[in-house]
Protein backbone atom coordinates (compact mmCIF):
# COMPACT_ATOMS: atom_id res chain seq x y z
CA UNK A 1 0.00 0.00 0.00
CA UNK A 2 1.66 3.16 -0.88
CA UNK A 3 1.62 6.64 2.21
CA UNK A 4 0.47 9.78 1.95
CA UNK A 5 1.81 12.42 3.95
CA UNK A 6 -0.17 15.20 5.80
CA UNK A 7 0.43 18.38 5.07
CA UNK A 8 3.46 20.65 6.94
CA UNK A 9 2.46 22.32 10.17
CA UNK A 10 4.10 25.54 11.23
CA UNK A 11 3.78 25.54 15.25
CA UNK A 12 5.45 28.26 17.70
CA UNK A 13 8.77 26.40 18.98
CA UNK A 14 7.18 26.37 22.59
CA UNK A 15 4.83 23.71 21.02
CA UNK A 16 7.10 21.97 19.66
CA UNK A 17 9.37 21.85 22.67
CA UNK A 18 6.85 20.60 24.35
CA UNK A 19 5.70 17.80 22.46
CA UNK A 20 9.47 16.82 22.63
CA UNK A 21 9.32 16.47 26.45
CA UNK A 22 6.33 13.96 26.40
CA UNK A 23 7.94 11.79 24.62
CA UNK A 24 8.69 8.25 25.40
CA UNK A 25 11.36 5.87 24.89
CA UNK A 26 12.32 5.42 20.87
CA UNK A 27 9.29 7.63 20.19
CA UNK A 28 9.62 10.04 17.57
CA UNK A 29 8.01 13.48 17.21
CA UNK A 30 6.44 12.16 13.85
CA UNK A 31 5.44 8.94 15.82
CA UNK A 32 3.34 11.15 17.97
CA UNK A 33 2.11 13.74 15.47
CA UNK A 34 0.32 10.30 13.81
CA UNK A 35 -0.47 8.62 17.18
CA UNK A 36 -2.73 12.08 17.86
CA UNK A 37 -4.13 12.40 14.58
CA UNK A 38 -5.72 9.21 14.69
CA UNK A 39 -6.74 9.63 18.76
CA UNK A 40 -8.27 12.81 17.42
CA UNK A 41 -10.26 11.04 14.63
CA UNK A 42 -11.66 8.24 16.82
CA UNK A 43 -12.77 10.21 19.46
CA UNK A 44 -14.55 12.77 16.78
CA UNK A 45 -16.10 9.76 15.42
CA UNK A 46 -17.23 8.67 18.59
CA UNK A 47 -18.41 11.43 19.98
CA UNK A 48 -20.72 11.83 16.48
CA UNK A 49 -22.08 8.60 17.18
CA UNK A 50 -22.80 9.16 20.48
CA UNK A 51 -24.76 12.95 19.34
CA UNK A 52 -26.07 10.41 16.66
CA UNK A 53 -27.72 7.73 19.03
CA UNK A 54 -28.84 10.80 21.08
CA UNK A 55 -30.94 12.45 18.69
CA UNK A 56 -32.36 9.27 17.93
CA UNK A 57 -33.41 8.14 20.76
CA UNK A 58 -35.00 11.76 21.40
CA UNK A 59 -36.97 11.50 18.55
CA UNK A 60 -38.02 7.70 19.15
CA UNK A 61 -38.95 9.31 22.47
CA UNK A 62 -41.09 12.37 20.96
CA UNK A 63 -42.30 9.29 18.62
CA UNK A 64 -43.50 7.27 21.78
CA UNK A 65 -44.15 10.05 24.33
CA UNK A 66 -42.32 7.72 26.58
CA UNK A 67 -40.15 9.99 28.79
CA UNK A 68 -38.56 9.46 31.87
CA UNK A 69 -37.52 12.16 34.73
CA UNK A 70 -34.20 13.44 34.55
CA UNK A 71 -34.05 12.33 38.82
CA UNK A 72 -35.47 8.89 38.02
CA UNK A 73 -32.49 8.24 35.69
CA UNK A 74 -30.20 9.87 37.82
CA UNK A 75 -30.99 7.86 40.76
CA UNK A 76 -30.90 4.78 38.76
CA UNK A 77 -27.08 5.41 37.34
CA UNK A 78 -26.01 6.34 41.23
CA UNK A 79 -27.49 2.89 42.27
CA UNK A 80 -25.64 1.15 38.92
CA UNK A 81 -22.39 3.22 40.04
CA UNK A 82 -22.92 2.29 43.73
CA UNK A 83 -22.99 -1.66 42.94
CA UNK A 84 -19.75 -1.21 40.71
CA UNK A 85 -17.67 0.45 42.79
CA UNK A 86 -18.42 -2.75 45.91
CA UNK A 87 -17.95 -5.01 43.37
CA UNK A 88 -14.72 -3.54 42.65
CA UNK A 89 -14.32 -3.29 45.80
CA UNK A 90 -15.03 -6.91 46.70
CA UNK A 91 -12.43 -8.25 44.54
CA UNK A 92 -9.89 -5.99 45.89
CA UNK A 93 -10.21 -7.19 49.66
CA UNK A 94 -11.10 -10.92 48.59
Amino acid sequence: MKTATLPSLRVDPQLRDAAQSVLQEGETLSGFIEASVRETIERRRTRAEFVARGLASREEARASGSYFAAGDVHAELGRMLTQARAKVQKRALG
